[in-house]
C-alpha cells in the first residue's frame, strides 16, 4: 500500500489519543473513515476534526470492542456502507496496575477482554474484507510493553505480548497464502494520552501517584508525532513499527541483555516507581 488516497480506514479507540491523532493525519491524506469508541462524546469531536482536516467521508460508530456479536455486526456495517475495507487498526485499549496477588478477576477479564479479544475481534472480523480488497492492511497496537516487562504491569504486559503474537503470526500468515494484506505491530513508548488516568489499579496502588508518575515522567510525545511515525509504518509495510525513544532503548537494551534485563529492570523500578497505597 503506497497512499492512504482513497482508502477506507477503520480505527477503534478513536476518541482520543493514538485513536484520534492517526485519524486525523490520515484524514488529511484522503482517505475514507469508519471510526468507534465506547466515548461518544469524544468520538464526535474525533469526527469533527478528521472532516476538517479534509476526510471525505468519516461515519462515528459506538462500540464496545470486548463485545464479539457487536464487533461482528459492526464490521458487516461498515462494510455495506462503505463497500470495501482497506485498513483496520486496532487501536483499543486500556491500563491496568497491580501485582497479579492484588488484582481481581474482574479487573483481569476486563483488560484481556479490551486490549487482547479486541484486537481478536478486530483481526478476524474485518481480515476476510482486507482480503478481498487486493490491497489491505491490519494494524494492531501492542505496547513497549509488549517487547520489555515490567513491575506492576503483569496483566497490561499479557495482554500487549498476546496482541504482539497474534499480529506476527497473522502477517507470515498472509505471506504463506500469498495475500495483498500487509500487517503491522506498534509498539508505542510514553505518548501523551489520558490512558493513564483512565485506568484501574488494584487496592495496593496509589492511583493518583501511578498516573501522575506516567503524565510527568514517562509521556513525552504527541499523540500527533506517533500518528505520523504509525502512518509512516503502514505505507512502508514494517512488521513492527517502535514509537518514541524509550521503545527504542528499552528494546535494543532488552535484545542486548537477554532475560538479564529484568535484573537490571527490577531495582531501578524499586527506586523511581511510586510507593504503595497506604
Amino acid at each position: 500500500m503506497k497512499t492512504l488516497t482513497d482508502k477506507v480506514v477503520v480505527i477503534t479507540g478513536a476518541a482520543s489519543g493514538i485513536g484520534r491523532a492517526p485519524a486525523v493525519d490520515i484524514a488529511r491524506r484522503g482517505a475514507h473513515l469508519a471510526l468507534s469508541d465506547v466515548d461518544a462524546h469524544g468520538l464526535a469531536a474525533t469526527v469533527r476534526l478528521a472532516k476538517q482536516a479534509g476526510a471525505t467521508r468519516c461515519t462515528p460508530g459506538r462500540l464496545d470492542v470486548a463485545d464479539r456479536e457487536a464487533f461482528a455486526a459492526y464490521a458487516i456495517d461498515v462494510d455495506d456502507q462503505f463497500g470495501r475495507v482497506n485498513v483496520v487498526i486496532n487501536n483499543a485499549g486500556v491500563a491496568l496496575s497491580g501485582d497479579p496477588a492484588d488484582l481481581s478477576y474482574e479487573d483481569m477479564d476486563w483488560i484481556v477482554g479490551i486490549n487482547f479479544w479486541g484486537v481478536v475481534h478486530g483481526t478476524k472480523e474485518f481480515l476476510p474484507y482486507l482480503i478481498a480488497s487486493g490491497d489491505g492492511h491490519v494494524v494492531n497496537i501492542s505496547s513497549l510493553f509488549g517487547l520489555v516487562s515490567m513491575p506492576s504491569q503483569s496483566a497490561y504486559n499479557a495482554t500487549k505480548y498476546a496482541v504482539r503474537g497474534l499480529t506476527e503470526a497473522v502477517r507470515e500468515e498472509m505471506l504463506v497464502a500469498g495475500h495483498r494484506v500487509g500487517v503491522t505491530s506498534v509498539h508505542p513508548g510514553g505518548i501523551k494520552t489520558a490512558i493513564a488516568r483512565n485506568a484501574r489499579v488494584s487496592d495496593a496502588e496509589d492511583k493518583e501517584a501511578t498516573s501522575a508518575f506516567f503524565d510527568q515522567r514517562l509521556a513525552s510525545m504527541s499523540p500527533e508525532k506517533a500518528a505520523e511515525i504509525i502512518v509512516k509504518g503502514i505505507l512502508r509495510n514494517r512488521a513492527r513499527v517502535l514509537v518514541g525513544l524509550d521503545a527504542h532503548v528499552l528494546h535494543h537494551f532488552a535484545r542486548l541483555t537477554g532475560s538479564r534485563y529484568r535484573d537490571v529492570v527490577a531495582p531501578v523500578s524499586k527506586r523511581v516507581l511510586p510507593g504503595k497505597a497506604v
